[in-house]
């Protein structure tokens, strides 16, 4: 694992790089910065291709501006990675909240996305209000350790998963800026993800992004999409279900491109 700082649109990217060959660009969830993929980037880098997992504005050494942040600014710091990084072209990972940076990068810069893989995929069916509270209480710095985790459980963990691995890591102000960015923008805009093929890895505990979003959207795009799901796993899902992750996406990119 390396760290290469490139210049975005707004201020430098830090991101985080792996491995050799084409590339997979990965956008974590709400809040949090690149460390999330350190795992899954480590097996798909094995494989034969080379991992870019950059910083959101906010976090790290990614310094851009927060103010007046768009979908489109963040849209536009994706694509200025892979053209710097990535050789011009990528499959583009996104997992919770960055699926929706994914789908918008996917619209607006089409040139750079080979395919769009979404990991907890939410955005028209929405959770439960006691569930969407639990989401807003982990950025909650006034909580006691315990009443944190419990939340971390709810909003994020299927029932018996161990919530600790994801105790820290939480932006609260990068959060913000990035709930407000997606509030202001129209979800029938990158909704569809352009016209990329899109895979969709759905943990079937996932409370945040119900269930209910990957069945829509794998009946809007049809033959486009391909619905993949993921057993014992909430929208985290990443460190509860590791090797199911990195197996779905690796089939999906022997398919899609071939490893150097």
């Amino acid at each position: 694992m390396q760290v290469e700082t490139i210049v975005g649109p707004a201020g430098p990217i830090e991101v985080r790089v792996v491995g050799e060959g084409p590339t997979v660009m990965m956008i974590p969830s709400l809040g949090r910065g690149a460390r999330d993929f350190d795992d899954l980037s480590a097996r798909v880098a094995a494989a034969g291709y080379r991992c870019l997992a950059p910083e959101p504005r906010g976090i790290g050494g990614s310094t851009g501006a927060l103010d007046d942040l768009s979908m489109a600014d963040l849209a536009a710091d994706a694509a200025a990675v892979v053209r710097s990084l990535g050789g011009g072209r990528a499959t583009v990972v996104g997992h919770a909240f960055g699926n929706r940076v994914a789908r918008m990068l996917a619209t607006d810069h089409a040139e750079v996305v080979e395919s769009v893989v979404l990991l907890a995929c939410g955005g028209i069916v929405q959770p439960e209000p006691e569930i969407h509270e639990a989401l807003f209480a982990v950025f909650d710095v006034e909580l006691s350790d315990d009443q944190h985790l419990a939340h971390v459980a709810t909003a994020f963990f299927a029932p018996g998963n161990d919530p600790g691995v994801w105790f820290d890591g939480w932006h609260g102000g990068v959060a913000f800026f990035q709930g407000r960015a997606t509030a202001n923008q129209p979800v029938a805009h990158w909704w569809g993800a352009g016209s990329a093929p899109v895979l969709v890895v759905q943990p079937a505990d996932d409370l945040l992004a119900p269930p209910a979003n990957a069945d829509r959207i794998k009946a809007d795009l049809g033959a486009r999409a391909r619905l993949v799901t993921i057993d014992d796993a909430g929208h985290a899902l990443l460190p509860e279900q590791p090797e199911a992750v990195a197996a779905a996406l690796l089939e999906w990119l022997s398919e899609t491109v071939q490893p150097a």
